[in-house]
């Protein structure tokens, strides 16, 4: 690895920043936000450090599923803006050193999209088999494996017709039919014109879904889908990225990267990861976590692992054991209306792990994992939940701006907005980035230097990982190591001090490490060794500082 294969495949330093834009800034006071005034805090955001951002969906929507439930691919919901406004954010965004990534939704559409309504019009309807039916009754006491609970089932009756349609989410979301060419070259379509329009990528909703094929379908290998929108994407854009929602063991997602040939997703998610963190600082033992991490699979240099903590769904521990996703739930969810569909948790980490040490020993191992941080918007200020929101909605709460009157975030009266903020301790008098800005010592400047020590170790988003032996079981050291150096990262999942020594015997006689949070230089004896002293939830991020390497500092 160069210094210059960061320029060619950005993605693997990027630090990734998800909003809606509905609840991000409202500038024309009609309680929702728009993409002019998303365009308005483009400089906060690259003052954080964001050089990739990521925007839920923004299309024509009944807005029964929050964006996700689309009836135009094309189009961009009049109540947030225009096509204008969004070309000029991401010119905006661009000229800020941000790319701009959509979501790309399409293993559904909404039940009031025009195919649909065309659909259902008439069997003989071109449009019919954009979508999977079946004729015979689906069997009693079926389930809906998403939404247990919510949803009854993956088919509904058409009454018009008499046939059943298929929908793996909501019965609002029929499912389209990928085995139809007509459906794959629209597909590509879509892709190909917010392309041109400029944006960088797409996060992909639901990757397994889209690729389940219908009853009675032949094609021999789904995932000729994929490679086909990743041959078109790179056809249009170079550079363009598809980062994947697959929540699937390891084994499974190295499938959709494409295995060896590494033509499918540019990028995944690791929920594995992600669900294993959650059990370490559950029992205050890295070990899980460890175990995850060390069975990931050894992957090509052109993809990557977009690691996160929290994210605009429910946290879910579906990869956990029921007996280890019980001590998540009593460490961090013990009220039940805090968890969902029996997996998940509703609640922003903040309140979670409340000790404002913990939390930001937990960012900082975000930004030290191998992989690319993806950060959910108001996690830089530590926002909360709204308890008295339903379900996934208790995380999606206006972005807090300032202490005034809905945060800030629109001047509308409380009735018009389309969430509202917490009332308790998260409210935004107690939470806001205006509070955060003015004072030094805050989760926001905290923020602000991961990123601009992130933004200059490129080790983090491209080295090998390697866990370091030392003897304090509540400690993690690891190093990532890369052709253009190596850090060495020290995280305490405990709240008791502990005192940490380890070696690095492969290193140079000379060899120092410098602490990249706190300036601080500490010498390798002669046989590698270091002691250091970590306080209770402590973190250090070291750079190994070779006899002239010539990196600064």
């Amino acid at each position: 690895m160069k210094i210059t294969d960061t320029s060619d495949l950005w993605f693997k330093g990027a630090i990734i920043y998800c909003l809606d834009v509905e609840t991000y800034f409202d500038s024309d006071g009609d309680g929702a936000g728009d993409l002019q005034g998303l365009a308005q805090r483009i400089d906060y955001l690259a003052q954080l450090g964001v050089t990739c951002l990521w925007l839920m969906p923004f299309s024509p929507t009944p807005d029964r599923d929050d964006g996700y439930d689309i009836t135009d691919y094309y189009g961009v919901d009049p109540r947030l803006g225009t096509h204008g406004d969004l070309v000029e954010l991401i010119r905006t965004a661009r000229d800020r050193g941000m790319r701009v990534i959509v979501d790309l939704v399409v293993n559904h559409t909404s039940d009031r999209h025009p195919w649909f309504r065309k659909a259902r019009r008439s069997r003989n309807s071109p449009y019919r088999d954009f979508y999977i039916w079946r004729d015979d009754p689906p069997p009693k006491g079926q389930k809906n494996p998403v939404f247990p609970g919510e949803a009854d089932g993956v088919w509904s009756k058409d009454e018009a017709s008499g046939q059943w349609y298929q929908h793996s989410f909501y019965e609002y979301q029929p499912d389209l039919n990928i085995a139809n060419p007509a459906v794959r070259d629209e597909l590509a379509r879509v892709i190909g014109f917010w392309l041109q329009l400029g944006v960088s990528g797409f996060r992909v909703d639901a990757v397994p879904f889209l690729l389940e094929l219908p009853p009675g379908a032949h094609i021999p290998d789904p995932h000729e889908l994929l490679r086909d929108f990743r041959r078109f994407l790179q056809r249009r854009s170079s550079e363009a990225v598809l980062l994947g929602e697959v929540n699937l063991p390891y084994e499974q997602q190295v499938q959709f990267f494409g295995g060896d040939e590494v033509n499918e997703l540019t990028m995944q998610f690791d929920f594995v990861a992600m669900q294993a963190l959650y059990l370490s600082l559950a029992r205050h033992d890295p070990a899980p976590l460890v175990t995850a991490l060390s069975s990931r699979p050894t992957l090509p240099p052109d993809v990557q692992w977009a690691n996160f903590l929290r994210n605009h769904d429910e946290l879910t521990l579906d990869k956990l054991t029921d007996a280890e996703r019980q001590e998540v739930f009593e460490a961090f969810a013990p009220d039940e209306r805090q968890r969902v569909y029996g997996r998940g948790i509703t609640r922003r980490l903040p309140p979670m792990l409340g000790d404002p040490r913990r939390i930001r020993m937990a960012y900082s191992l975000l930004f030290s994992l191998p992989g690319t941080p993806v950060l959910f918007y108001g996690e830089e200020i530590g926002m909360g939940e709204n308890i008295e929101a339903p379900g996934r909605s208790a995380v999606r709460t206006p972005m807090q701006w300032t202490s005034d009157k809905n945060g800030g975030f629109s001047v509308a009266p409380a009735s018009r907005l389309v969430a509202h903020p917490p009332t308790d301790g998260y409210a935004p008098e107690h939470v806001n980035v205006a509070a955060q800005l003015a004072d030094r010592e805050s989760l926001l400047h905290f923020f602000r230097d991961l990123t601009s020590r992130y933004r200059i170790s490129p080790e983090l988003g491209w080295g090998r990982f390697e866990v370091i032996e030392q003897p304090e079981a509540a400690v993690l050291v690891h190093s990532l190591r890369a052709d253009v150096g190596r850090t060495v990262a020290i995280h305490n999942f405990d709240e008791v001090p502990a005192t940490v020594r380890f070696a690095l015997t492969d290193e140079p006689e000379g060899t120092c490490l410098v602490d990249l949070l706190d300036a601080v230089r500490m010498p390798l004896d002669e046989r590698g060794r270091v002691e250091l002293e970590m306080p209770g939830y402590g973190y250090r991020w070291l750079r190994v500082s070779r006899p002239g390497d010539g990196r600064v500092p």
